[in-house]
Formats: structure tokens, sequence, C-alpha cells
């Protein structure tokens, strides 16, 4: 059993070995210091390249993933802001695997998280033992990436209280960390940089202070608004998770259609078409909830029905990832199915139709 299939998730530097390596041989153009690969070749591997045999990671809008390359090759920190599950700690993870070879330098905000989190911590038996010492001193991951001169990622940065994030604040201005324990200061080497993240539905949980938002270079993610895009989306995605599982399934683009159809009109308030109003449930209807609902159906079929999924699998699937905050949602998703699936022609949308009896019994 190799290394990547003996764990649940290998981090993108594992999994994307061969395509870091193909790119690293390709690539002929300057690199920032610290950087592993060119931004251009970080380009093609977070958008994707046919001819080198590159997937992409990231559907969307290649502006946005220009402007958070460039700004990490500057001393600008970046963070990636957006609705949930428009891959943001996905791009996160991958920009950090391509530009330095290690994503795993992770701060994930919670209302819990302090400043030694942030910034280093003591092994508190050796301090005891030998008072403040280098053996002692416990780095956090940002400290680790100013020493070697890497990547640190800041998940859900507005989770963290106002006072914690402002750690930040001479960290990104002086590219610096005082030890006064040690009577020492640790400075950052070339490459090092922070790529945060923000979800847009936090906004008003802790606010980020006026003085650390100007340390950033803001890029937002947008929600997929494209059919044929989202749908790309979540059928890749759903055929890699169903390879980490070693399942194999059929995804028929009509059902694909249809559940990245029920995801976009429930999202919008309206049909594709615009012709009808429909009510939103108060949940994030994001692509990656339709990832989740379309694999979640594949594991229906396979492991308590005869292995082909249908819409009776994912209208399932669909209840649990609608009615999570507020069991009123459910009226949103019935009404969807009364006054608009019921007009669609085509054997998902009937599939669908045919559990409104069981929805009623909820």
């Amino acid at each position: 059993m190799s290394a990547v299939d003996a764990v649940i998730r290998a981090p993108a530097e594992v999994r994307c070995k061969d395509e870091l390596e193909r790119l690293h041989a390709w690539d002929a153009y300057s690199k920032p210091i610290g950087w592993n690969l060119s931004p251009r070749a970080v380009e093609k591997f977070i958008m994707g390249d046919a001819a080198l045999n590159i997937r992409p990671k990231y559907v969307g809008d290649r502006d946005r993933i220009q402007v958070a390359i460039a700004t990490l090759a500057s001393d600008r920190a970046l963070l990636l802001v957006g609705e949930p599950g428009t891959a943001k700690s996905w791009v996160s993870e991958h920009l950090s695997a391509a530009i330095c070879g290690n994503s795993q330098l992770t701060v994930q905000g919670t209302a819990g998280i302090t400043e030694d989190q942030i910034k280093y911590s003591w092994n508190y038996a050796l301090l005891m033992a030998e008072g403040p010492t280098d053996r002692s001193l416990v780095p956090s991951p940002v400290l680790t990436a100013m020493r070697t001169g890497t990547i640190a990622r800041f998940e859900e940065i507005t989770r963290c209280a106002s006072e914690v994030q402002d750690a930040l604040i001479s960290i990104l201005s002086e590219k610096a960390i005082a030890i006064p324990e040690l009577e020492h200061i640790e400075y950052a080497r070339r490459g090092f940089n922070i790529i945060a993240t923000a979800n847009t539905r936090d906004r008003g949980v802790n606010e980020m202070s006026s003085a650390l938002k100007r340390r950033f270079n803001f890029v937002e993610l947008p929600v997929l608004s494209d059919l044929q895009q989202e749908m790309a989306v979540v059928r890749q995605r759903t055929q890699e998770m169903l390879a980490d599982h070693a399942m194999q399934a059929d995804l028929p683009d009509e059902l694909v259609e249809t559940l990245v159809t029920v995801f976009q009109e429930l999202r919008q308030g309206q049909t594709l078409d615009g012709e009808q109003k429909v009510k939103s449930p108060s949940t994030v209807m994001s692509t990656a909830e339709a990832v989740s609902v379309l694999f979640g159906g594949c594991l229906l079929a396979t492991h308590f029905g005869e292995g082909v999924v249908n819409g009776q699998h994912v209208m399932r699937l669909l209840v649990g990832a609608i009615v999570k905050e507020d069991k009123s949602d459910l009226e949103a998703l019935t009404e969807y199915l009364e006054t608009v699936a019921k007009k669609r022609e085509g054997r998902v949308w009937r599939e669908l139709q045919e559990t409104q009896r069981w929805l009623k019994s909820l």
C-alpha cells in the first residue's frame, strides 16, 4: 500500500506529486526567491493544462487566480474571501503546495484560538527543567513558515477574536516575531507569506480591524453561476472522491445537471430562465454541498441499492444538506418540488417528484 493509499486524505503536495514534477521539468521561467515553481507554472497547476496533463484545481475566473499568485510573489499577504463552499481552502492548499511544496503549516481559526497558537508556545516540562531555551520553544505554524521561507495558511480568520487576529499585524508589517524570553527576534526568510481565508457569512462575528485589512490583498472567490462550469466541478470532485474510496459509479449527465440545477435555482431564488421565483432555504447551497450530496448518493446506491445512483438516492442526501439550520427550510424544498420540479421532463426530475410523499412524513 502506497503512502497516499494509507491515509484518508493526503496533502496536495502528495496527491499531486506527479503533476508538480511535470511542471517542474517544464518550467523555464524565473522563480521568486524561495518558490519551487514560477508564477506561470503555479497558474497552470491551479487552472489546469491539457497539454501537460494537469487537471484543473479551480474552475472559475483566471484573472482572480493570477492576482492571488502575484500577491504571494510580493510582500503582501493574501486573503481569499467568499461564501462557504467556494473552494477557498482548496485553492489555499494547492497554492501552498505549488509554491513551496508544503501545504500543512496551517492555523485553523476558532473562537478558542489564542495568540500563542499564532506566534509560539512552550514545552512546559522543559521550561520548568531548563528555563526558556530554543529546545523548550514550540513554534507555531506561522513561525515555522517564517524560519523556512514558506507559506503559512490561516483558515477562517474571522472566527478568531479580534485581539488574536491583530497578533498578525506586526508579523505582516515587520516580517518578524519578537521572543522576549530568549531576548531574540525571529526574522522571516524570503519566500514567507500568509494565505488567509474568510467566510463572508461570518462578517460581523469578529470583524477584522482596519489595520489588519490593510496588510492583505483581498481576492473574492464567487459562487459559480454558470451551469456547465458547476457541473464540471461537481462531476470532477465526485469522481476524485470515488477514486479515493476505490469505488466506481456511473454519473449520468442528466443526474448531474438536475442536481446542479436544483442547487442553483434554490440558491438564486428563481428558475434559471428567470421566469419563476422560488423560496430559498436559509442554509448555504454551495458547490461543495452539491459534491457531498452526489457522492453520498453514490454510496447509497452502491451499498444499499443496485449500484446505479438515481434521483431518489440524491434526494435523501439533499434533505440533510438543506435542513441544517432550520427545519422550516424543508418547506422551501417541498414547495420547489411542487411548483417547479413537477413541470420538468426527464427521468431524474420524475424520481425527485416521487419523494414528495416521503418528505411529508418527515
